[in-house]
């Protein structure tokens, strides 16, 4: 099968799950695709919104499309790192310690409100996501592939919760909000709501095909005409006078992860400027800070980010394209 099969292959079954994601998570069709798309980038995703717009259901629903093992943990204060990542105990019948695995092991984890448990728990689910395994008394545990943690979070300064320092939030390569439903999307949820709309979704892939359709995206080409595009975005979120924190080098390979995903789903099998302006803001805006003097002019990390994207010269790419 050559690339442009593949290629082909993977745009169809991109957007079979799309569609019946579609159908549990009404009105919210850019959400959908950009955590399909950090999916298959191997990344994690970081959801901030007020709690009954949907997150859970998103959720399970990817989880049942995908038919992939899956487990969700409710974070409190008192939920201790050894609940997520798993602990061992002796067994005295067997004479012999035994390891107890931790919510986190399974394919898909939604970690909800992640910002109200303490620093500790959050660190130990912020190693799994960055180790891709789990150490436990010296003995290391591989997790499944894939692996896809889906963490929500209260709006900053709700009660009880706890910032995620920059170094935690730059292990999700994006940040979405969902928001409220638009009024035709609210009547047909008002509608059709009296069963679980999981109950009339079905499988379309599996985890299987997600590792596949992972390893097409890693083969998709950027010319090096766009890796510098990409540094100069990066370079220029470090410059601006309004940002006192720019993108991590780990958000700018995340950054060149999902535009290939992104070029996927567009039915290509290279990455042109369009795939980067569909994802940047919700690759980089977690991970800035704005200076002072930006909040005091009210201006937001998305603004500054469109504003980038404005003043960074295009790359002027050939007509030649690989096949």
């Amino acid at each position: 099968m050559n690339n442009n099969n593949y290629t082909e292959a993977a745009l169809a079954k991109m957007n079979a799950v799309i569609s019946e994601i579609k159908k549990a998570v009404v009105g919210k069709d850019d959400i959908i695709t950009k955590v399909l798309l950090a999916i298959i980038a191997k990344g994690h995703i970081l959801i901030e919104d007020i709690p009954g717009v949907g997150k859970t259901t998103m959720a399970l629903a990817f989880s049942k499309v995908l038919a992939l093992d899956y487990n969700r943990m409710q974070f409190t204060p008192d939920v201790l790192p050894t609940d997520v990542t798993g602990f061992t105990i002796y067994n005295k019948a067997a004479g012999k310690f035994e390891f107890k695995k931790g919510v986190a092991m399974c394919n898909l984890f939604l970690a909800d409100e992640i910002n109200r448990t303490s620093s500790k728990t959050q660190s130990a689910l912020l190693e799994v996501m960055e180790e891709g395994s789990i150490t436990v008394d010296g003995n290391t545990y591989e997790l499944p592939k894939p692996y896809i943690v889906i963490a929500t979070q209260n709006p900053i300064g709700s009660v009880g919760t706890h910032m995620l320092p920059e170094s935690q939030l730059d292990r999700f390569m994006i940040k979405l909000s969902m928001g409220y439903p638009d009024l035709n999307s609210e009547m047909h949820i008002l509608k059709t709501r009296m069963n679980n709309p999981i109950d009339d979704i079905k499988q379309i892939a599996s985890a299987r095909d997600i590792v596949a359709l992972q390893q097409i995206a890693e083969n998709v080409y950027i010319d090096d005409k766009i890796y510098l595009y990409i540094a100069r975005l990066a370079d220029a979120t470090r410059n601006h006078p309004m940002i006192s924190l720019g993108l991590s080098p780990r958000g700018a390979i995340s950054l060149v992860a999902i535009s290939k995903a992104a070029a996927l789903l567009n039915g290509r099998n290279y990455v042109t400027p369009q795939d980067i302006f569909f994802v940047f803001s919700d690759v980089a805006a977690h991970r800035i800070i704005l200076h002072s003097k930006a909040r005091l002019s009210e201006l937001t990390a998305e603004a500054v980010i469109q504003e980038i994207l404005k003043s960074v010269p295009l790359p002027k790419l050939s007509e030649k394209v690989p096949s």
